[in-house]
């Protein structure tokens, strides 16, 4: 086995074993070397995904037949037999990728072993000319590339090769390698300037293609996913039920003023576009997909930090309209987010996009696996109306149903998606710059940065959050010249203070910069933990007169299970003059109560009068937690008095 692939680096900086190692930016990101999280919040699910989602996933796609699809291509029995959607071959590529970052995360050799074994099946039903599909292009089959808007072959593509870049990135080409190698060769040869003129209807492989370019150096790579990216927004694909902007391809990407449409197709197509845009040096491309996702920040997401607010076609609705019982928010679209968030840091340098990754972190992506890590929710509503029965822990769902987590779905994006993240979670936490290091997310462990004359930084963290708000950093090492530590101070950070050198001062948002530090200075980050009360935009319709209660990055909820016997969660009401007082990593409200009586025979008339009114407690839990306590209704946003 070779540990480097044979083709010449892309990158204008050092690569580093991270999924995003971009040419150029304002920061640079830190690889799954560079550190390490050994304890607290993103530690304990670090080792719930080693332990127990990677290996459900597998178990789940052995048994679904999703992988025997590439053995039944092999022995020919593909056109009768095959299981699964027209993507599932996405899902076992993500599952790789999960995989290949755990590996070097834990240096896991049994799990190598597992890796490799599903490669080999992958590998073997690899056409000569480099095209892999087990639902298009084998006999008994429709032809290859006749079904561009749904057929999701390209998408396909994009994550073997985001799982191929796992692989070249932690110092293995391998047999993965080859098979993407080949396959994006195809693709350039089969979509080039004078190939196929069309895209896919799910935006992925742009992405993809761009980091292939970066980890090889290809230089084809990056041309096929910019041609992607140009032919966008010309309506070569057909105009649906849903319009052509479900596809993204009713305005070209420079043209578009929105984030519209399938909610995980757009942030995957505007995470390409920035790509493209870093390594081509095309700043207006860049400002156009800034534009569109702050736009979408500021008026089309959910105060989890999820997006897509429709669900017959899990897209993003109109400007404030954010149902929480109707909230869709797929998971996949909130790693989608962050994969966005975290390009346009690494760009622009703004600390702001590091806030947007941590509330997607905590409040969706943290949100899906049950505790357990063998159910997962797909949606992720802010209010639950009806308590659901328990899911039938041996059936796969059949639909994205939102009420209680399930092991596994028909559409089954969600589990995998969120299995990679949390495997590369590390290369998250910090960057570095020239003259500094900026410490972004807050967890227990250590940071190894190299600033940009190669000097070392060391950093030793020491904290519980989000349980508390101290965060102790120890330069254990550091060069003799001047040199940065910047500490990410929230938006909701109010109230911060930085203790350095004996002196504390107001931290300063959305960074807080320490200088002249040497080895053995510890500098002491103290964030508010206290809960504190929310109000919503009054242009959101669906929660006016509603207030949310938030505590630290975590969004918390109520859920019937904490309510005194005999009060139903939809008749309580809080006042918001009375503040949250925290409770372990909750809070308690205090509110009251109302009952009123059935109506008559229509809910529309006079004033309804209170049948009972009492006053009421109602511990409130991190919304990350809801469900773990069997079935039960919920809501972010509640009624005032």
């Amino acid at each position: 086995m070779t540990t480097s692939s044979p083709r010449p680096t892309g990158s204008r900086h050092r690569q580093v074993i991270a999924p995003v190692s971009p040419g150029s930016g304002t920061l640079r990101p830190l690889g799954i070397d560079d550190v390490r999280i050994d304890r607290g919040f993103w530690a304990d699910r670090q080792a719930l995904n080693h332990d127990a989602i990677v290996p459900h996933i597998a178990a789940w796609q052995e048994r679904t037949g999703w992988t025997a699809n590439f053995d039944r291509v092999v022995d020919g029995t593909v056109g009768k037999q095959r299981r699964g959607r027209e993507f599932s071959d996405s899902e076992i590529y993500k599952l790789l990728e999960a995989m290949a970052w755990e590996i070097a995360r834990s240096g896991d050799e049994a799990l190598e072993d597992r890796y490799r074994g599903i490669v080999a099946r992958v590998a073997a039903a690899q056409q000569s000319d480099g095209y892999l599909n087990t639902r298009f292009g084998n006999p008994g089959q429709p032809p290859r590339y006749t079904q561009l808007d749904w057929g999701h072959e390209l998408y396909c593509y994009g994550h073997l090769f985001q799982a191929a870049v796992a692989r070249l990135r932690t110092g293995h080409h391998d047999e993965l390698v080859d098979v993407a190698l080949r396959a994006a060769d195809h693709v350039c040869d089969a979509f080039g300037p004078d190939g196929i003129q069309g895209v896919c209807g799910h935006a992925e492989i742009e992405p993809a293609l761009v980091e292939l370019y970066r980890a090889t150096g290809e230089p084809r790579y990056l041309a096929q996913a910019r041609l992607f990216l140009d032919r966008r927004g010309h309506r070569t694909l057909p105009d649906i039920e849903f319009g052509r902007a479900y596809f993204q391809d009713d305005v070209p990407i420079l043209e578009a003023t929105d984030l519209r449409g399938h909610a995980v197709r757009a942030l995957y197509l505007s995470a390409g576009a920035v790509d493209a845009a870093v390594e081509q040096d095309d700043d207006a491309l860049a400002e156009a997909v800034e534009r569109q996702y702050v736009r979408a920040l500021e008026r089309r997401t959910y105060l989890t930090g999820g997006m897509g607010s429709h669900h017959q076609d899990e897209a993003f609705g109109d400007d404030y309209e954010l149902p929480p019982d109707r909230a869709y928010c797929e998971t996949c679209a909130g790693v989608a987010s962050i994969m966005v968030a975290w390009r346009l840091l690494l760009r622009t340098g703004d600390l702001r996009y590091a806030d947007v990754v941590e509330r997607t972190l905590y409040n969706v992506v943290a949100a899906s696996p049950r505790e357990d890590g063998k159910a997962f929710f797909y949606t992720n509503p802010l209010q639950q109306r009806v308590a659901a029965q328990e899911t039938d822990p041996d059936a796969v769902s059949p639909r994205a149903h939102a009420q209680l987590r399930a092991p596994w779905f028909e559409v089954s994006c969600c589990p995998p998606n969120v299995a990679r993240t949390l495997a590369q979670l590390a290369t998250y936490v910090a960057t570095t710059s020239d003259d500094g290091v900026q410490l972004l997310q807050y967890a227990a462990g250590e940071v190894v940065a190299r600033l940009g004359d190669g000097a070392t930084v060391r950093l030793a963290v020491a904290t519980r959050y989000p349980d508390d708000g101290v965060v102790a950093v120890t330069v254990v090492e550091a060069p003799d010249r001047p040199w940065d530590l910047t500490l990410r101070v929230p938006a909701w950070a109010s109230g911060a203070t930085v203790e350095a050198r004996g002196e504390v001062t107001p931290a300063q948002q959305p960074g807080h910069v320490v200088g002249g530090l040497t080895a053995g200075d510890v500098v002491v980050l103290r964030l508010p933990m206290t809960p504190r009360w929310t109000h919503p935009d009054p242009r959101i319709d669906a929660v006016r007169g509603t207030v949310a209660v938030e505590r630290g990055p975590l969004v918390l909820c109520a859920e019937s299970v904490d309510l005194p016997d005999g009060v139903p969660l939809d008749s309580l009401c809080v006042d918001p003059m009375l503040p949250p007082r925290a409770e372990g990593d909750g809070a308690v409200v205090e509110g009251t109560s109302v009952m009123f009586a059935e109506p008559a025979r229509s809910p529309y008339g006079p004033p309804p009068v209170p049948r009972s009114v009492r006053s009421v407690e109602c511990r409130l839990v991190p919304y990350h937690r809801w469900a773990n306590r069997g079935p039960s209704t919920m809501r972010v946003w509640l009624p005032t008095v």
